[in-house]
Parts: C-alpha cells; structure tokens; sequence
C-alpha cells in the first residue's frame, strides 16, 4: 500500500477525490428514488452508508486497478476494473453497515451500485471527450506526418504512436516526430475512411499535392512488402516533394526482440538503396552453411568493407575456424573486437597482420593454419590514387594476388575466391586493369589444373557504403551544407549493397567448380548526379537550391560508364535466377608467365613507365579514358538524337 500511495501522483488524486464524490452523489440519488415509495432511510444511517461506501468504494477501484490504468484513454476493456471496484466497495460497505447496526438495505444497495457503476464510468468517459480533446494539440509537438499505406502496418504503427504519445511517461522521441495528419493509399474504395482518426485522403498521384495542403514535414512510407518497381515509383514520388522520407523495413527484416519490441523504433531514414531499382538479391543459404560449416576459412583484406562483411559472414555458418589477415591494424582490430564480442569462445577467430605482397609471410600463415577456404579482398581500389601510384596497384593487388593464389593451390586449399570489379571490364585506368590481370592469374591457374584447388572469380559493382565510395561523401556534404561534388552530369554506375556483394562472394564459392567468373544481374545502372539530386531531397532539401550540385569534371583514368561484360564474353544461367556465370576468354599460357614476370619486375623496380607499358601488354583491353569516354558520348548523343527525331 507504501508503495501505491508513493506512485498516487496529482492526476490520480484528483480522479479519487472525483470518485469520492460520485459515490456521495449516487447514494443520495438512490435514496432520493426510494423516498418516493416511503422506503428511504434514515437520515443518520444515510450519512453512516455514505460515509463507509465512500472509503471503500475508492479503495476498491485502488485494488482493481483503475488508478493504475492510463485513466485518460480508458477502452472498453479497461471499463471492467471500474465495474470491479464499484461492486467490491459497495458490497463491503453494506457488510460493513449490517455489522455496526444490524441493518440491511438490498434494494438502497443495488440502485445505489448501479448509479455508482455509471457515475463513475460516465466521468471517465467525458473526461477522455472533453478533456483529452482540448489539451492534447498544446501537448504534442511531433512533425506533421504523411503515412503511405493504409494496410496492417499503418494500423500497428499509428497505434504505437497514439500509446506512446498518451503515456504518462510520454517520453520516447523516437515516437514523438510522429503527429499523423493523412493516409495516403492506391485503394480507392478506402479514401474518405479512417484508420484510428486519422483520415485517408487520396493515392500516390496525389502525393504532392496533399503535402502541400495539409503542410506536412515529413513522409512515413509504410508498405513493407511493396514490391520493388512500384516502391520505387512512390519513393520517386516522394523524393520529388521535398520532404524527408523514413520507411518501415521489410517484414521479413523486422525483429522483436529486447532491442526492437516494436514497428516503430525499426523505422529508419530512406536508404540510397531503396531507390536502386530492383529487388533485393537473395541466395541459397543452405548452400553457403554446407560449403563453410566445419571449414577454416581465410579472408585477406579481412578489415575493410567487403572484408570485415565477409568476415561477418562466415562466423554466422559455424567454420572450424576463422583467420583475419590484413596490413592495416586498425581496421583489422576493430572487427575481431566485435566479433569477440558476438560469439565469444564460441568462435575460433585468429587475426594476423601481414601484406599479401610478402610471399614468405603468406605462406608461413598457409602452413601454420592450411586454411580450406581463401577469399582475397585485399586490393587497392581508388582509381584517382592508383592512377598516381601504379606500382603500388601492380604490386599488391597483381603480386599480391598471384602470392595468395599460388600458395593456395600449393597448400591444397578446396577453393580460391578471387573478389573483381567491374572496373576490371575494358579498363581505362591502373586499379582497373590491374583487377583484370588478376582475372587472368585466376582463370590461367584454373587453366592449369594442377592440384584440387578451385578458383572462382565474383565481379560486381561499386558497393554502397563502402570506404570511399560516393555516398558516404555525398552525405557528409549535405550535412555540413557543402556542395555535393559529382564528376560528370553523365557519368553512370552499377550499385549494390555490401549485404549483396558478400553474399554474392560465397554463392559463388558454394556453387563454383572452378575457373568461373560470377557476374551479378545488378539491374538499371544509375546516374550519378541523379542519385545525388535523390539524396539531396531525401534530407528534405532542394537540389540546386538548397545545396548546390557541382560538376568537377573526370578524375584520372575514370570512365563515364561501367560495364560487367567484355565483348567477347557470355553469360550462362546459374541456380540463383540473377546471378550469371560470364564466358572465360582463354589465357595463352605460353606468353602469359612471361609477361607477367616483366610487369613484376617493372613494379619492383618502381619504374612506372616499364610497369605501366608492361600492363598494356597484359591487358589488351586496357585503354585510354580519353579514348573510351569520347566514344560513349557520341554513342549517347547519336542515341538522344534518334529518340527525339
């Protein structure tokens, strides 16, 4: 009882105060009706049955709990604990009442229960019309909110907002942005409907012009299973008006647990990704558990953005064992701290910090741990830096990679997992061509097949959110208000998710039988400068106006358009309907060594005009920027010139 009085703040004092009244008022109200057949009581005993009903009465509806309940918002179901305490109270003070004078009033009781019953039920009601009404625009002080979709999620989220908002302990700010002012939803039969209040207005054609009339701040896209094409088009939509844009995630991505009990504190801000254009790859996870579970598996370049995903990966398939490798400490640590920290003992994690240029170190490790598995992410990747540094692009990702190929055939690794670029497809810059030499290191060891040794090869796009990559870049401009920096109004690329590329990598290591090139159907390529404008508008802002777009022209060796496919390539269908197997161009393997030895040898000697001489030779695909871009825009403009005739 100490601790219910401790909690019996004001509000809850007044309603009490209010209740005791009520009972007063219903006892004379039903001695008043029983004055008319001469059978109303004596004036004392009267004052005796209000007195003790009235202590009993709030302590009933106290027990019941209709104190504790958020009284203001009382439903039907809450109703009952009134109902509860009324009848015990009532009930009590009569056996009470009979005990000091032996007087019993059984029809006084029940019109007095029955008035008590409806006073006291009636009070809360108006109070939650009246009252509630009046305050609750001075209270909440959340963005106006346009919701998109009128289905279950809608329905669930708006009442999360409404039970959040209404808690005494209204405090959640993840709940508070939230002011719902109009549904939006393709259904026409629901228009002029509400759901919890708030009213459906029109569908996504009228978008812009709902977010105009009701003033609304900000949008809640709320069609977790809308598919892809037509999420894209609301999303358009939406992008369009200004207004920042939150989403609810896939149902399938959803989780409740102690961290995430509910929709609501799992919507996030829009994602570049959203906009892609496509469906999200899935894969054949059985494969990849069969093919790592019990393995040891290497991964170099274990620390950066594919790296330290596939590193994730692995950990969830139960290998025998894990192994980290890479030269940067830093980033080397950071994941085998949060992986300690995920599974504990539970994982047998070993993290070395070593170059893949160092072949005497790399094979100390092979011997030392004869891992099962080898997927090489370790590269350099930055075109403009690469541009400037050749050697350095020639000796780790070309060396570096012949390095951890060769020791994996000759330790009999079961398989090798070579991480491309698109860059690699007709080159026009170093890090690009040096990705494709280490193709051709890959398909000339699978040429040879000497050993048991697999060697696959997983090429894809540029990867959102990766180090380095545009976007990160891009949000750090909008947030510091900065111009957001694109190359070329024209320059076009292939994206995916990190998610995507790692699975990617070990869909191919579980279903490759060696020498493939595994190629992703990525979907529509994306204009740069597009994706910008969407980025821009996803924080509510305005391109051009509100944060300026400038174009700072083509970095060393960069092309204005991506491929995945060389001419003389092909594509075979796998299992997985978007992932593709691209036709390998033969490796002559009379010259190949020979080359390569003279490119190593121009790199070691940092010789940059022999290394980067010697690399043309390799890859007779690799040409001039100046050469390729020239072509792609006439091809363009002769393109936009047929259309408009």
């Amino acid at each position: 009882m100490r601790d219910l009085f401790k909690n019996f703040k004001c509000r809850k004092i007044v309603l009490a105060i209010a209740d005791f009244f009520i009972v007063c008022i219903a006892a004379l109200i039903a001695n008043f009706i029983l004055s008319f057949m001469g059978r109303d009581i004596d004036e004392m005993k009267l004052v005796i049955s209000i007195a003790v009903s009235a202590i009993c009465c709030t302590g009933g509806l106290l027990i019941t709990g209709a104190y504790s309940k958020l009284w203001r918002y009382f439903n039907k179901k809450d109703y009952l604990s009134c109902i509860y305490g009324s009848v015990v109270g009532i009930v009590v003070a009569a056996s009470i009442v009979y005990i000091i004078d032996s007087s019993f009033y059984p029809l006084y009781t029940l019109l007095h229960m029955v008035f008590l019953i409806t006073g006291v039920s009636l009070f809360r009601f108006l109070f939650k019309s009246t009252f509630i009404t009046l305050v609750k625009p001075k209270k909440f002080k959340g963005k106006r909110t346009m919701v998109i979709g009128g289905g279950q999620a809608c329905k669930t989220i708006l009442n999360e907002i409404y039970n959040a908002q209404n808690s005494p302990y209204a405090g959640d700010k993840q709940v508070t942005v939230f002011d719902p002012v109009c549904i939006i939803d393709d259904d026409k039969d629901k228009i002029g409907s509400d759901i919890g209040g708030v009213e459906i207005v029109g569908t996504t054609a009228e978008i812009s012009r709902f977010v105009k009339e009701k003033r609304i701040e900000q949008i809640l896209f709320a069609i977790p299973s809308c598919l892809e094409d037509e999420r894209k088009r609301i999303l358009d939509i939406c992008a369009d008006t200004g207004v920042s844009v939150k989403v609810v995630p896939f149902i399938g991505n959803l989780v409740f647990d102690e961290n995430n009990k509910t929709i609501i504190h799992q919507i996030r801000d829009i994602k570049v990704e959203d906009l892609l254009g496509r469906d999200p790859i899935t894969f054949d996870n059985a494969d990849i558990k069969r093919f790592i579970g019990g393995k040891v598996c290497m991964v170099t370049g274990g620390g950066g953005s594919i790296g330290s995903e596939l590193v994730r990966q692995i950990s969830k398939y139960s290998p025998r064992q894990v192994i980290i490798v890479d030269i940067y400490e830093n980033n080397a640590y950071d994941i085998e701290q949060e992986l300690k920290m995920e599974y504990g003992d539970d994982l047998d994690l070993v993290t070395l910090i070593a170059s893949v240029r160092d072949y005497f170190r790399m094979n100390q490790i092979f011997e030392t741990y004869k891992p099962d598995v080898v997927f090489h992410a370790a590269a350099h990747k930055h075109v403009p830096l690469m541009e400037v540094s050749p050697m350095e692009a020639i000796k780790n990702n070309i060396i570096g990679t012949f390095n951890v190929a060769t020791l994996a055939q000759f330790h009999d690794a079961e398989k090798f997992v070579m991480i491309s670029t698109d860059k690699a497809v007709n080159p026009t810059n170093v890090m690009g061509a040096s990705k494709r030499c280490c193709e051709m290191i890959v398909q000339y060891l699978a040429q040879q097949h000497e050993g048991r040794t697999e060697f696959v090869t997983t090429r894809f796009g540029n990867v959102l959110g990766s180090n380095g990559s545009v976007i990160p870049l891009f949000k750090k401009q909008i947030e510091q208000g900065r111009a957001v920096t694109v190359t070329h109004p024209d320059i076009i690329r292939y994206f995916m998710t990190i998610p995507e590329a790692v699975n990617l990598v070990m869909e191919a290591a579980a279903i490759a039988n060696g020498g493939e090139i595994f190629v992703l159907d990525m979907g529509k390529p994306v204009k740069i400068v597009t994706l910008a404008e969407n980025l821009i508008r996803m924080y509510g802002k305005e391109p051009y106006k509100d944060i300026e777009i400038k174009f700072t022209g083509l970095r060393p060796g960069e092309k204005i358009k991506e491929e995945l496919l060389m001419n003389e390539e092909g594509l075979q269908k796998t299992s997985n309907k978007l992932i593709f197997i691209g036709k390998q161009i033969e490796i002559d393997e009379l010259t190949f060594p020979f080359r390569l030895n003279l490119l190593r040898n121009a790199a070691l000697e940092n010789n940059e005009k022999s290394a980067v001489d010697a690399l043309h030779e390799m890859v007779p695909t690799f040409t001039t920027p100046e050469a390729f871009n020239s072509k792609e825009l006439k091809k363009e403009s002769l393109e936009k010139e047929v259309a408009s005739a």
